[in-house]
């Protein structure tokens, strides 16, 4: 997700819990008993994790003979603006910012000079998350082809300092910000865009196709699952609740056994405001809802996102969007009963009984890590039958409480735990509305910015989590568990799962499920990497498995392979001074789970994000996002071009200061730097990582 408008410095949790350490003081642990329960699974398998957890070696997946678990040379850390792969492999941009969605469609303007309509047929602005579809054999529905298929690619946000082009003549001062507005809402939302594999491996977008379009921010969509029609999702242009205009915010992804997409919605929070000078409601700043918002003002052009004259409006984001991308006539879904947070990612799995498991993680520092657990269960007869459609309706949402010895997930059910009227919580579509506040109220435990999770598809029941990082965990003060304090006020204490006072570089958290079921409710976990410089020890020491060659900070994306990688991607601090020196642009990393070995596969180019992948079911492409090239990140030295940030409007007169990518990677005239997809493959014609 983005840092830049994720705005690091904020917290909206007021609330605290005991720390491990509390608890097992609580129970007379002490010693070496004290220690183990700290660890989870074991804190002696901290340093190098070598043993995969309980020691499960991963057995190869179906693949090549020969093939290896990182099976490429490492490349190097790097400050350029090129996207660098391993020896033997090729980096392909495609589908930048403004590519045309169909044939109709204008070409990108090199000054960003397209209008507001026109962006709306072209493909939208920093792409994050992103799935891969195959064609059947007759290449009209859904089927297992690895030579055509659909990607669809989530927008997450804009860089206004490079997507607004020079002001069209005539207009206004107020017509050029609502057209301003129009543009940049026509910006975020998702692509679904029709692709083929060309037979030296370059892949290219099929004009015209029937299946390519965009969803954007005004594009209808229905409310779905037990809050569908809540009072607190009803709004005048809405009085149903169940039918709302958009998506935003939209960062990571997942895929569901039923052939349909997941887009998350996260940082929906700051496109609202308000005009008057009154405070936030408790549940407008547990959400990090305020006046100004990001400073857009949104609020100001569209009334829709003004809370004084909507102020339900906010509640109808921030859920779990699901799209199919072979209906272009079916309206997307947001699924409440997966709940209303920042969502980072929905990672699909199903459990032995076929019950749909969901896991999820809230994108903010000191919130929580979730889990949906359907109540119906798949048909692997009828994938996409009507019954498994609706899985994602009705079940329960769960988060994670970590303990002595282990952890559990709490149910957020009304009328258990204290989700009751007394404390606010009226029916169970409030639960679901106000799932953070929910979360405190049973006592989850704050983490140090949940980013993706991936579920190892070779050990049942083994998770993990990426936890970006949190400069500010270290408190030993603890709030009421209300919901209601002052926002900022929560610096939790340090402790297992969270092991660093001011966590600057992040860490992966691993957990294996109890009987390795996906819908277990007790768990054990342990630390698989924590990131940062190899000599700094005490407690900010990286894990063993950290060394000069692989230096990183800031996980972020993470997703296995169906060979058994563990794909990292970062979106960190790459200034590559002090803490960060010698760690370079963000990168993208694969790792072995069971010997802990750690290699870099990609670099990005300067000032991006690498966000989201996918793979082809033949796994010989892998297709990766590189979000913001050339972002400047508030707070100084984040970039080693230059000495101090340059301002905007610097940017918007020099677009080509920071970053001129995809154009300085295709040799094409430069214009100004666009997010893209990259399709990465083995000139070989092998599996990619093999």
């Amino acid at each position: 997700m983005s840092r830049r408008l994720h705005e690091d410095d904020k917290v909206s949790n007021p609330s605290d819990v005991p720390s491990l350490a509390a608890l097992a003081a609580a129970a007379g642990a002490d010693g070496p008993r004290r220690r183990l329960l700290l660890g989870g699974l074991g804190a002696a398998l901290l340093p190098a994790c070598a043993a995969g957890g309980a020691g499960q070696v991963v057995a190869p997946a179906a693949g090549e003979a020969g093939e290896r678990m990182l099976g490429f040379r490492p490349v190097p850390s790097a400050t350029g603006d090129q996207v660098l792969v391993p020896e033997g492999y090729r980096a392909q941009p495609l589908l930048p910012w403004g590519t045309p969605i169909d044939g109709r469609a204008p070409p990108f303007r090199p000054d960003a000079g397209n209008t507001a309509e026109e962006q709306l047929r072209q493909i939208g602005d920093n792409h994050d998350g992103l799935a891969y579809f195959g064609f059947d054999a007759d290449g009209r529905g859904p089927g297992l082809r690895s030579d055509e298929g659909l990607l669809l690619i989530n927008h997450e946000y804009i860089n206004p300092e490079y997507f607004f082009g020079p002001p069209p003549p005539g207009l206004s001062a107020d017509a050029l910000a609502r057209e301003r507005v129009r543009k940049a809402q026509a910006g975020h939302g998702a692509s679904v865009v029709h692709v083929r594999r060309q037979a030296d491996g370059r892949w290219q977008q099929v004009e015209g196709a029937r299946l390519s379009r965009r969803l954007h921010a005004h594009t209808p969509m229905r409310l779905c699952g037990p809050a569908a029609g809540h009072v607190l999702l009803r709004t005048a242009a809405d009085p149903g609740g169940r039918q709302v205009l958009g998506m935003l915010g939209n960062c990571g992804s997942g895929r569901t056994p039923w052939g349909t997409y997941l887009s998350c919605e996260e940082n929906f929070h700051g496109y609202f405001g308000w005009s008057g000078r009154r405070a936030a409601t408790p549940l407008e700043a547990r959400y990090g809802l305020s006046r100004e918002g990001f400073g857009l003002a949104w609020h100001a052009c569209d009334p829709r996102f003004d809370l004084d004259l909507h102020p339900h409006e906010a509640h109808r984001f921030g859920w779990v969007v699901e799209i199919d991308p072979f209906d272009p006539d079916a309206l997307p879904r947001k699924q409440t009963a997966l709940g209303r947070f920042k969502h980072e990612n929905a990672e699909v799995v199903l459990d032995p009984d076929g019950r749909v498991v969901v896991y999820m993680g809230c994108d903010e520092r000191n919130e929580y890590l979730y889990k949906f657990i359907s109540e119906g269960r798949f048909d692997p007869r009828a994938p996409r039958s009507a019954a498994n459609r609706r899985l994602l309706e009705r079940g329960t949402l769960h988060v994670a409480r970590f303990e002595s010895g282990g952890g559990h997930w709490i149910p957020l059910v009304h009328g258990q735990h204290g989700l009751t009227a007394a404390h606010g919580f009226h029916d169970p579509g409030e639960v679901l509305v106000r799932a953070r506040q929910a979360a405190d109220r049973v006592g989850a435990t704050p983490m140090d910015r949940p980013e993706w999770m991936a579920a190892h598809p070779r050990v049942p029941g083994e998770v993990y989590a990426s936890l970006t990082h949190n400069p500010q965990r270290g408190g030993d003060t603890l709030n009421p568990i209300d919901g209601r304090g002052p926002a900022g006020a929560a610096r939790p204490p340090v402790d297992g799962p969270n092991p660093r006072p001011d966590n600057v570089w992040g860490h992966i958290l691993r957990w294996r499920e109890a009987g390795g079921r996906a819908a277990a409710l007790h768990f054990e976990w342990d630390l698989f990497a924590l990131a940062g410089q190899p000599g700094i020890g005490g407690a900010r020491a990286p894990s063993a498995n950290l060394h000069a060659g692989n230096l990183f900070n800031s996980p972020d994306g993470l997703a296995f392979d169906a060979f058994g990688r563990l794909w990292i991607q970062t979106d960190g601090n790459c200034s590559n001074r002090g803490d960060f020196a010698q760690m370079g642009n963000n990168q993208m990393l694969a790792a072995d789970p069971a010997s802990g070995e750690i290699r870099r596969f990609l670099v990005g180019p300067s000032g991006c994000e690498v966000s989201g992948l996918a793979w082809t079911p033949d796994r010989r492409t892998l297709f990766v996002n590189i979000q913001h090239p050339g972002e400047i990140a508030r707070g100084p030295g984040r970039h080693p071009r230059l000495a101090a940030d340059p301002d905007p409007a610097r940017l918007a007169a020099e677009p080509t200061l920071m970053s001129a990518w995809p154009a300085s990677q295709t040799g094409e005239p430069p214009s100004r730097p666009r997010s893209a997809t990259v399709a990465v493959w083995r000139e070989d014609g092998g599996p990619v990582g093999g």
